[in-house]
């Protein structure tokens, strides 16, 4: 592909994600996009064979982005001492990413349109929540090897720091929409459920 065809193929992918998270998917047309990509609708279907394929692409083309925070979960130091510290700091990032609005009408649409497309929704989490928490189960495995953590089951003890961390910002957000979460706000939730997640998890005589 080169470099003006690339340009049109990120341009149709821009306006494919505006247009769907603003109309969902039964109310998006290739029309709409190619009017906002600023190409001719000939040369959206030349990129893209039908509405679904863009669909397709526009969501995980957004599990690129879970890299970051992939490393970032992994770097996790195995220090005792600042346990609290770096946990803390990895949740409000964890927070800051995920409650993102843009990430959160995602989800929404992809919910939305789990029982048309179920192979498409599967892939999104597998390829992305799913590789957070394989990581996060990882890390808290290494840290139960190293005696910061006590986590028998360091997958389902994933599945509770992320619980604890994303239950309400995320289901306030879904149920009610629109709602934009306050720097203080996200401090309060990664500060209470990382004191929660270490009552059950930090290894018996650790400081």
């Amino acid at each position: 592909m080169d470099s003006r065809s690339a340009r049109k193929h990120q341009a149709i992918l821009d306006a494919a994600t505006t247009v769907f998270l603003d109309k969902g998917y039964s109310g998006a047309s290739m029309d709409d996009i190619a009017k906002l990509a600023a190409v001719s609708k000939q040369t959206v279907y030349k990129h893209f064979a039908d509405k679904e394929k863009l669909f397709a692409a526009i969501v995980m083309a957004t599990t690129d982005r879970i890299d970051g925070m992939i490393d970032l979960v992994a770097e996790v130091p195995a220090d005792a001492d600042a346990l609290d510290e770096n946990l803390t700091r990895l949740a409000r990032r964890f927070l800051a990413a995920l409650t993102q609005p843009q990430v959160i009408q995602l989800r929404r649409l992809i919910i939305a349109n789990a029982d048309t497309f179920p192979a498409l929704g599967a892939a999104w989490y597998e390829h992305g929540f799913e590789r957070v928490l394989a990581t996060l189960a990882a890390t808290f495995e290494r840290l139960t090897d190293q005696g910061a953590l006590k986590a028998d089951d360091p997958m389902l003890a994933a599945h509770h720091f992320a619980g604890l961390l994303l239950w309400i910002p995320v289901n306030r957000a879904m149920f009610h929409g629109g709602v934009q979460h306050t720097e203080a706000d996200l401090d309060l939730y990664a500060t209470a459920g990382i004191r929660a997640f270490l009552a059950a998890y930090r290894a018996p005589g650790s400081p």
